[in-house]
Order: C-alpha cells, then structure tokens, then sequence
C-alpha cells in the first residue's frame, strides 16, 4: 500500500524499531525461541516421568491424588485468568512477565522433582508443572497478535509455532532418552536447564501491550456473533476430546503390557499428529473455508474414535491419538482464522487468550473424567468419537440454519434454567397462597397445575 493511511495503519501495527534490532532478532523469532525451549523442557519432562513412580504405582492408589490435583489445577482457567488476565493485558510487558515467571517456577518445580522422583511428592509437583503449561499456552496466544505485522500472518504464525514445538520436542526427547539410562533423575536436571535458558529468552520479548483498554462494545458483539459462538463451542468440544484421550490412555495403559513404553509412543505421536496438522493448515485454508477446516478436523476425532473402539487395541489407540491431536491442530487454525475474519475490530490478543483459557479449562475438566471413573478401552475410544461427532453433527445443522435464515435452536441449558424457574416460581406461589388461607404449606402437597412456561418470541423448535 502506497496511501498516507495504510502507512500509518502499518506504523501503528508494526513494533518498535528498537525490539526488531534487538539481539538481531525480530519480535517473532525472539518468541518462537522462546516457545521451543518451553517446548523441549515439556517433552523432557514427559520422558523423565515415563518409568518413574509417577507411572508406576497402582491405578487405584494414582486415581485420588491425580483427580485432587487436576482439580486443582482447573483453578487457574476459572477463576484467575478471567479476573486477573484483562489487568496483565493492559500492562506493558504483562504477558511477557507472565511467561517469565512460568519459566522460573518450572525452572524450580523441575529441580524439586529431581530430589523427590521415589516420593509421593512428585504428584503435586507434576500437576504443577501442567498447571504452568496450560498458563504458558495462554500467554503465548494472546503474545502472537503483537509479534506479527497484521491479522493475516496469524494462522501462518501459529501453524510454524506448533511445527517448531514438535520438532525441538522431538529432538530434546532423544538426549533425555539416553540420560534416563544413566539415571532417572538425569533428565530432569536436562528439563530444569531448558526451562532456565526459556526464562532468560523471555527475557527478550517483547514489551507491547497486548489491550491497552477494555473491550469496547463493539469488539463484544463481534466476538458474541453466532459464527464465532458455533465455531468456539464445537473447538472447546474438540479440545475437549484431547483432554479426556490423554488420561484415559495414561490410566488404560497401565493394565497392558509395556504400558509406559506405549504410554511415550501415543505422546510421541500425539506431537507428530500436532506438526502435520500445522504444516498442512495454513495450504488447506487457502483451498477450502475455514468451517471446513473445523469440520475436517472434528471428523477425523470422530471417525477415528470409531475405529480404535471397533479394533479396541493399542495400536489402534495410537492411531487415534495421532488423529486427535491432528484435527485438534486443523481445527484451531480454522478457529483462529474464523475470528479474524468475523471480529476484524476485537482485540487479537485478548480474544485469542480468553478463547484458550476456556479451551484449556474444557480439556482439564473432561480429563477428570477418566481419573473419577474406569473406563474400558473400547469405551473410551468410543466416547471420544462420540464427542467429536456430537460437536460435528450440531455444528453443521447450526450453520445450515443460519445459512437459510432459520432461528438456533435454544440451548439445553437455557431450557433447564427456564424449567427450574417455572417450578420454583410455581412453589413460591403456592406457599404464599396456602398462607394466606391459614394453610400450612407440606412439601408432599401436590403443586396446582399451572400453564407451561411459554417460549421466547422468535424461537422455535429444532
């Protein structure tokens, strides 16, 4: 663009001349070497639990301590980052500082677990370290927005973010391998010293703020739009259905044999899953729509759940897993492009870290369930299919509606709110009318019959 106006918009867009030189390194690099430290010290982590008492112990005596601190661990996603995420956003260097002190405190949780790795203690101290992960996962999406020249470069950003993720885990996993075979407690030491250089490359982000004022009414309306509500619901359903794959597998697995080794086989594939998926987003959006990315990805969960349930073998739950997390990747590049071009005036990054956190939270709440109840393999292979297919089936019959005009159906929980209201405003009247005859109001009194509560206007059946 050559207009006074464009300039001007690109000026504004770009950052700071003085963080590009920096280190020699633009905004963006500086961040993805940041994110492939965080990435290896995850996967080095991994290696160094597999084998350990973490896996080792009894499914019985592991389901209370994982359900205690996965519990715990939903926490930061419900209540922390929405009350405390829109103020770090508006501080100059808030999420840089976020990513930081997440750094550091893995930095310790790591050291910790290498003194503890025979004591129960390494329970809290896992689940802290996923706790982190997750905040990491926030941070980054709403640090993307700042280190890219415009909207168009997200989804290419974001796809190279998860190629580079794959491959330094990949490549971290082999020395933490070999380490492990000197002794268990090697790796961990490996894990502390890439989370320390994270936490000095963090250093070097960027200080952009990424809100510098609170959403205004129209950036709210637009990220309220019915497409975005369609696409955010069917995503958190998919992230949903990577969260309760991965303790269904860790709890599984036990009671096969050479569980932990296939344990570190579905986690391996489970990245390369990730990588594929981000290397062949950004080509697949240029050829088809992003619904249909989020499609595709949702079908490949589900048609994939039904495979491994109908062969129910171990094999069959790596495939599944390498499935998963693809459509995962597909499908949130298809979401984060269908934001872009449906709330062109939100805030990126703060639409983009509000999104995650409630991703996040769908993925630790649905991973309680596989620690609260036993699940047959076949079972859960099923159940996950069944989710993807849900959220694939409603998302489709959704959009077709409004493509032709038709109103939504109204949620379930909407229904169910209404209901419980109708009978607690039927009881109150009820009481209040005994009363005032000088009736005693008996609880196994039949309620007088009342009309059903009537639907909104503009709503009609699905």
């Amino acid at each position: 663009m050559v207009n006074g106006v464009d300039r001007q918009t690109d000026a504004i867009r770009r950052p700071p001349a003085s963080s590009r030189r920096r280190a020699g390194l633009t905004p963006y690099q500086r961040l993805a070497r940041t994110h492939a430290l965080m990435a290896a010290g995850d996967s080095v982590m991994a290696v160094a639990l597999a084998g350990s008492l973490f896996f080792d112990i009894s499914p019985d005596a592991a389901r209370p301590k994982v359900l205690l601190f996965l519990a715990i661990s939903v926490a930061p996603f419900a209540v922390v980052a929405p009350l405390i995420g829109p103020a770090i956003d508006r501080m100059a260097g808030g999420r840089r500082l976020v990513v930081q002190i997440v750094a550091g405190i893995r930095f310790v949780v790591a050291l910790l677990m290498m003194a503890n790795l025979d004591s129960l203690l390494l329970f809290p101290l896992a689940f802290t370290a996923l706790v982190l992960q997750k905040t990491y996962t926030v941070s980054k999406s709403a640090l993307v927005p700042t280190v890219v020249h415009s909207d168009v470069e997200l989804v290419e950003a974001n796809s190279k973010l998860g190629i580079i993720s794959g491959f330094s885990g990949m490549l971290a996993s082999i020395p933490a391998g070999i380490l492990h075979f000197v002794s268990p407690s090697m790796p961990l030491l490996l894990d502390a010293l890439f989370f320390l250089a994270a936490m000095f490359a963090a250093a070097q982000l960027p200080r952009e703020v990424v809100a510098a004022e609170r959403a205004e009414r129209d950036e709210r309306r637009e990220l309220r739009s019915t497409g975005i509500v369609l696409a955010a619901s069917a995503m958190g359903l998919l992230r949903a259905s990577v969260g309760f794959l991965f303790f269904h597998l860790a709890f599984w697995l036990r009671g096969q044999s050479a569980g932990t080794v296939w344990f570190g086989v579905g986690v391996g594939m489970a990245a390369v899953g990730t990588m594929i998926g981000n290397s062949v987003g950004p080509r697949l959006r240029r050829a088809v729509r992003e619904e249909v990315m989020l499609v595709t990805g949702l079908g490949l969960a589900a048609v994939a759940g039904i495979f491994a349930a109908f062969f129910g073998s171990i094999a069959a739950a790596v495939v599944l897993m390498t499935a998963v997390n693809l459509g995962g990747a597909l499908g949130r590049l298809g979401f984060d492009a269908i934001v872009q071009r449906n709330a062109p005036d939100a805030n990126q990054g703060r639409a983009f870290a509000q999104f995650e956190t409630k991703f996040q939270l769908a993925w630790v709440t649905a991973g309680l369930i596989p620690v609260v109840v036993p699940i047959p393999g076949w079972l859960g292979f099923a159940m996950v299919g069944g989710i993807a297919g849900f959220a694939m089936a409603t998302y489709l019959v959704s959009m077709r509606r409004v493509r032709i005009g038709r109103p939504l159906p109204e949620p379930i929980g909407t229904r169910v709110k209404r209901t419980v209201r109708a009978v607690a405003d039927r009881r109150t009247d009820a009481t209040a009318a005994l009363s005032t005859e000088g009736v005693r109001w008996d609880p196994s009194m039949p309620l007088p019959p009342v009309e059903p509560p009537r639907r909104p206007s503009g709503l009609r059946s699905p």
